[in-house]
């Protein structure tokens, strides 16, 4: 099931943190009392990143942010502005969230995956 699926702004791109869709926390639930979640997404070649979703406590700045490992990933991957990066999770019979992450660049009007050029 496909938890987010955005285009990168510049911010995103060279800032250790992304902005996350609000409208994508449903697939994060945080405890009582805490404004932020980790969890683990591997990318295609299987290689694990340790992320972090947090919500500001601030009324001002409500937006949600990706960070862990969310600079590492695009430094790896070698993303920029307009590149895409989709999230997805799956519940596995055990109860287990398996959260999968990949990337992908417009080249001459279709999408590619960067993991797959790598």
């Amino acid at each position: 099931m496909e938890v987010m699926n955005r285009k990168l702004s510049e911010s995103d791109a060279t800032n250790r943190r992304l902005e996350f869709p609000a409208g994508s926390l449903w697939a994060f639930p945080m405890p009582d009392g805490q404004n932020s979640v980790e969890f683990v997404a591997s990318d295609i070649h299987e290689q694990q990143w340790r992320l972090k979703v947090s919500v500001r406590n601030e009324r001002r700045y409500s937006k949600p942010w990706l960070k862990g490992e969310w600079g590492d990933y695009v430094h790896q991957k070698q993303l920029r502005k307009g590149d895409r990066v989709i999230l997805t999770m799956n519940d596995e019979e055990n109860g287990e969230r398996i959260y999968r992450i990949g990337a992908e660049r417009k080249l001459f009007g279709f999408w590619y995956s960067i993991d797959e050029q790598q």
